[in-house]
């Protein structure tokens, strides 16, 4: 018997301190990444401010948001499977949400920034970056999803090499507001999406829309007029963390924006309107002082983490659509 405790007290106690070394170790990488100066940054990675011509700032952004993601405190972790990051979920959450907003807009680079005209032929590194981006998110070796992401962020870099050089002319940004219009209407459904989810929190009765506006409209299988939408209550602090990922990431898209379709924006009085999207969505970076994302009720003693989280998206899509309708204008 003394036998078996001299063996079991110091597996016991190398079981502790390892249970100890996992806590530590999530509480150190639970830590979402510091904002950055999207036109600073742009400005260090070249060798005068004559290379930063149309385009350089929002394709510099992509490149460092994607570059954050991967070498953030504690790496990527969407994709391990050994403690502590298969133990975690808010950061991987946060890391689909700036990797969704990434994606979107490498596809607007593709196929909406980079060429003049539907019939005008795609930039030869964009056609490389746009599919590396959305592989898999999860995917942990035989590829890795790091190295795939890393050949995106390497073609995207040739691009902007590309881009900055006077003697090249086949790389080329458009900075035209029917090119920022097309990528608004893939945010604006963005957003309107995050938000339904994060309010769904608490429960929700609605009434089918689904067909409005059009008489004539029609959809695969009949769905009831009235549905109880509700997020599961193991998710609410799933979507509030993607949430915040994809809010980080689209506040540096947009300060890019800004500098890049500075001069169409403000043809368009729209200066102002771009602004208010950035000021909404940067409350959303506010920090959570809670150990955990509270669901109490709307008007409840306990505080509702993702309505609160709702309220800013949505008033950051309403101002997505007047942008939109403002660069409309003549």
């Amino acid at each position: 018997m003394e036998h078996v405790d001299k063996f079991i007290r110091p597996v016991a106690i190398a079981v502790v301190v390892y249970l100890l070394i996992i806590l530590l170790s999530i509480f150190i990488l639970d830590s979402e990444p510091d904002s950055f100066d999207v036109s600073g940054l742009a400005r260090t990675n070249t060798s005068s401010d004559s290379d930063i011509v149309t385009g350089y700032v929002t394709a510099s952004a992509l490149i460092n948001v994607m570059d954050t993601v991967l070498n953030k405190r504690g790496g990527y972790l969407s994709n391990d499977i050994f403690p502590p990051g298969v133990l975690m979920d808010n950061i991987p959450n946060w890391e689909f949400g700036a990797i969704t907003q990434a994606r979107d807009i490498a596809r607007a680079f593709r196929n909406d920034f980079s060429r003049s005209q539907t019939q005008s032929v795609e930039d030869s590194d964009l056609v490389i970056m746009d599919p590396q981006f959305h592989f898999d998110t999860d995917s942990w070796i035989l590829p890795a999803t790091e190295g795939e992401y890393e050949k995106g962020i390497k073609a995207l870099e040739s691009y902007l090499k590309r881009l900055s050089d006077e003697n090249v002319q086949d790389a080329q940004f458009f900075a035209r507001a029917d090119n920022l219009r097309d990528w608004l209407a893939i945010l604006e459904k963005r957003l309107g999406s995050l938000s339904q989810r994060l309010s769904a929190s608490v429960g929700q009765n609605r009434v089918n829309i689904d067909l409005q506006g059009d008489s004539a409209a029609e959809q695969s299988t009949a769905t009831p007029q009235n549905m109880k939408v509700k997020t599961p209550w193991l998710e609410i602090d799933d979507v509030f963390y993607e949430t915040r990922g994809s809010a980080w990431a689209l506040i540096h898209f947009l300060k890019a924006i800004e500098v890049d379709f500075k001069q169409v924006l403000e043809k368009k009085n729209a200066l102002v309107s771009l602004r208010q999207i950035i000021r909404e969505l940067e409350a959303t970076q506010e920090t959570v002082w809670s150990p955990m994302i509270l669901n109490g009720t709307g008007f409840g003693f306990v505080a509702n983490h993702s309505l609160v989280m709702a309220s800013y998206i949505s008033s950051a899509n309403a101002a997505v659509i007047d942008l939109r309708n403002l660069l409309e204008q003549g």
